[in-house]
């Protein structure tokens, strides 16, 4: 999809000096197979998935699917160090929460934040993680890949008769109906966060799949943010990640906007406002980023 490097491209023009190219192995199979079956991976890497598990997934398998997929999680897992270290971090990319264990879903193949939450509790066995999913469809992988498991708290906003028509439960799930004004998802946002934060107070980490299709233009969203909802929403997330005093691994998530170019500002000016929110201003970096504005 071209708005992965049509978004690089918007914040390298809108955030001279914050943005910088990490090149990343792709996440070797050790780190895959904690949470994807052996079987599964081999059957994407030899293309040999069923016709109706092709239409699932919505992608051709093969090993260079495999290898673009492993390329995302190895970004979302150094994301996961560099937020560790400075508090906030973003893969331009990354998101693909509809990946189970044992099978790809939705333009899924692997559940990159699930691949980064099993290296760190591989390092931190004990930590509690927090999952927040604003993109319009639920997490259901990541919903189903985490239940019973105490130390991940899975928390997704979406539209409720939207895909996946199946629904996997999370640790809150908040539904909206088709189509919600972007003040109803302001309002059922705040109320779910306040849900999280007496839940799962101080996560040590958090993953933010933001998405790019709650837009009022969405092909398939189904809801009705308008930029300014969409720049609140992001304020939302990251005032309590601050309050909470917990890193914050941001990811793309979804997005298909009647406009291309505009599903690619939406994720740009997502990241733009991560950076304000967490840079301080420094004269090398040009203007404080707290002028920036979303382009029209």
């Amino acid at each position: 999809m071209d708005k992965f490097w049509r978004s690089e491209a918007m914040l390298r023009e809108q955030c001279p000096g914050y943005v910088s190219t990490i090149v990343e192995a792709p996440a070797p199979e050790a780190w895959l197979h904690r949470v994807h079956s052996v079987d599964y991976l081999e059957r994407i890497r030899h293309g040999r998935l069923s016709s109706e598990e092709r239409v699932r997934l919505g992608l051709p398998p093969g090993e260079a699917l495999l290898t673009r997929s492993r390329l995302e999680a190895a970004g979302t897992v150094a994301a996961m160090w560099a937020a560790r270290d400075d508090g906030m971090a973003c893969n331009l990319g990354g998101g693909t929460h509809h990946a189970f264990g044992d099978r790809g879903l939705g333009y899924c193949v692997l559940n990159d934040v699930a691949v980064a939450i099993r290296a760190w509790h591989a390092r931190f066995p004990t930590s509690r993680v927090a999952v927040i999913d604003t993109d319009a469809h639920q997490g259901n992988g990541t919903h189903g890949i985490f239940s019973g498991d105490e130390r991940v708290f899975t928390f997704s906003i979406h539209v409720g008769r939207n895909y996946p028509a199946e629904k996997t439960p999370g640790s809150l799930d908040v539904e909206l109906p088709r189509y919600a004004s972007g003040e109803e998802y302001l309002d059922r946002l705040a109320t779910g966060m306040e849900i999280m934060q007496q839940r799962f107070p101080q996560p040590s980490l958090t993953f933010w799949i933001a998405g790019a299709d709650p837009h009022e233009d969405d092909r398939f969203g189904q809801l009705r943010l308008t930029d300014r909802h969409l720049a609140e929403r992001d304020l939302q997330v990251l005032g309590w990640t601050r309050r909470q005093g917990t890193p914050c691994v941001v990811l793309y998530g979804g997005g298909y906007n009647r406009d291309r170019i505009k599903t690619a500002r939406i994720h740009a000016d997502t990241v733009a406002r991560v950076l304000a929110f967490h840079q301080p201003h420094s004269p090398q970096n040009g203007p404080p980023l707290g002028q920036l504005r979303p382009s029209a």
